[in-house]
């Protein structure tokens, strides 16, 4: 009875560590963080805006294919994209490396799942970096891992369920 207590006591520490796919309405790629919440859609956008303001980043740019649907009477499920970034980071990535230019802002999705809960799904800005990495070298590789934390606490932040 004790091994069996342990063994699953184990594989239950194992699956904690592993992210949440609760309710996920798609199969998200390789490289993506993905975390399920019982927050509705709309909470989720709200609690995502206010989560990157509380850590000093800025909202670039905002697309929600749901919007522009609902706006042409078409319900689709609630989807939006936010993109993340701050003027100080962007002149230490150019510095580091234009190409990655292309990359910023860094984004956000929101989904609405098939059980109006929602997801928020996010590459760590390290992923997105990767492709220049050779060009950016030890700049590119500081700056990512740093976007890598601010990036993980607003996704804490906005999935607290409270």
């Amino acid at each position: 009875m004790y091994i069996m207590r342990v063994i699953l006591l184990c594989c239950g520490l194992v699956l904690a560590g592993l992210p949440s796919h609760a309710g996920q309405g798609f199969d998200a790629p390789e490289g993506w963080r993905v975390v399920g919440t019982e927050k509705s859609y709309g909470d989720l956008v709200e609690d995502l805006k206010a989560a990157i303001s509380a850590e000093d980043m800025g909202i670039v740019t905002q697309a929600s294919a749901s919007v522009g649907a609902e706006r042409q009477g078409i319900a689709i499920p609630g989807n939006t994209v936010i993109g993340v970034y701050r003027n100080d980071f962007a002149r230490r990535m150019l510095a580091a490396s234009v190409p990655a230019g292309i990359e910023a802002p860094i984004r956000f999705y929101v989904t609405e799942n098939a059980d109006k809960t929602a997801t928020l799904s996010w590459k760590p800005p390290s992923f997105v970096f990767e492709p220049y990495i050779d060009s950016g070298g030890d700049e590119l590789i500081g700056l990512a891992q740093e976007l890598d934390v601010i990036f993980q606490r607003i996704a804490d932040r906005a999935t607290k369920n409270e």
